[in-house]
């Protein structure tokens, strides 16, 4: 018998991985070419030639027991160093090595920051569409998601709702913009405002709420758009970092996490984070990935290639007569369903070998979200079965 959390985890599992193991079976079937995958938000853009470089480089001419061998549960000192002057350059922040903790990915990120946060019953609260996992994360440490309901109509939080449901148990509030799954790039005056109630209902209350910012699409805007760095908006703010689609590295599993001194109990917190990292089993993230990221700090996302595929899906899509909002970044496109149902929408998808995903796994049902970051040409060769879709609900 395995565990009874696990029997719900199980249950309620990821419908994009679902989705994604049923597209290479139909790949198999019908042949990669024929299927068109939009399901998961795994990058069809190449890492940069430096990531390349950095391996070879470092295989060939460092101490491989050095290379491979153990350090800092946090990470090794001179590749936080080198992170935290990087993101001090960008930002204007006052960074050190000892804010910056070495983690798998950006869901590892949040598993220990989760693990070093939360005591059972503890509320964390989240602004519908959100990335699906967060439920997961929560639960982990018996935590309690608190959804805040989508505004359809900007998709920029609802902050008059979120308002309302802070409460005495709030401990942590999560945004993720650019955000998956709608694209949108949370304002600055949204950020503002966001900060003022998180302040007055820390002095209301009495408590300590930590916004937690998760950001692995951090570096793909569009048209000029600035994302917020939010330290520098709200002094308890926590940020997860993943290199997974910047540098194209998702299967590395390499990201940080950034607490600064000003977050309430700083040094406990950072200590306790140190622990979680290890006692959560990851240890410390790979040794390999971490001296490789250090050296590719300047490299650069190759933007234009996902611009291009933005335009051409939004394009195609809008132009048949669908109804979705123009994604300001990341690499996801929110289709509003034809039909109530959505999930009726993307069944009948699979019969034109088009691959979507529920809105309902994002806590937004009636919409579907269509992942762009693949080829130009399955986009293109997509475009008929939308089209058929389109005669079909339209």
């Amino acid at each position: 018998m395995i565990a009874d959390k696990m029997v719900n985890f199980v249950k309620n599992s990821s419908a994009i991985r679902a989705m994604f193991e049923e597209g290479k079976i139909m790949a198999e079937k019908y042949g990669a070419e024929n299927v068109y995958d939009f399901s998961l938000g795994n990058p069809n853009v190449a890492a940069p030639a430096e990531v390349k470089e950095a391996i070879i480089d470092i295989l060939d001419h460092e101490d491989p027991v050095v290379v491979h061998g153990y350090m800092n549960n946090s990470g090794y000192e001179d590749v936080r160093a080198a992170i935290a002057g990087s993101l001090n350059c960008k930002f204007g922040t006052a960074f050190r090595e000892e804010n910056i903790l070495m983690t798998v990915g950006a869901a590892g990120g949040m598993n220990v920051i989760f693990k070093t946060l939360l005591n059972p019953g503890d509320e964390v609260m989240v602004f519908a569409p959100y990335f699906g996992e967060y439920r997961s994360y929560a639960a982990n440490y018996d935590g309690v998601l608190v959804e805040v309901s989508p505004d359809t109509e900007t998709f920029q939080p609802n902050l008059e709702e979120f308002r309302e449901k802070i409460t005495q148990r709030t401990k942590a509030v999560i945004v993720n913009s650019p955000n998956n799954p709608t694209g949108v790039v949370y304002s600055e005056e949204t950020i503002h405002k966001l900060a003022g109630i998180l302040r007055e209902k820390q002095k209301e209350f009495g408590t300590e709420i930590y916004l937690i910012s998760d950001e692995p699409y951090r570096e793909l805007a569009y048209d000029g758009v600035q994302v917020p760095y939010l330290t520098k908006y709200y002094e308890n703010t926590i940020v997860g970092y993943s290199y997974s689609k910047s540098l194209s590295l998702p299967g590395e599993r390499i990201g940080y996490l950034v607490i600064p001194d000003e977050v309430a109990d700083s040094q406990d917190v950072i200590a306790a984070a140190n622990v979680a990292n290890r006692i959560l089993g990851y240890v410390n993230a790979p040794s390999l990935m971490q001296k490789v990221v250090a050296r590719c700090l300047d490299a650069e996302v190759d933007v234009p290639a996902y611009n291009k595929n933005r335009e051409a899906l939004y394009g195609g899509l809008k132009k048949l007569g669908f109804q979705c909002i123009k994604p300001e970044g990341a690499f996801y496109l929110f289709v509003k369903s034809p039909v109530a149902d959505e999930k009726v929408f993307c069944d009948a998808a699979k019969k034109h070998h088009i691959l979507i995903v529920p809105g309902s796994s994002f806590a937004c049902p009636g919409y579907v979200r269509i992942a762009y970051c693949v080829s130009y040409e399955t986009i293109m060769n997509s475009m008929p079965g939308f089209e058929a879709l389109a005669k079909e609900f339209l």
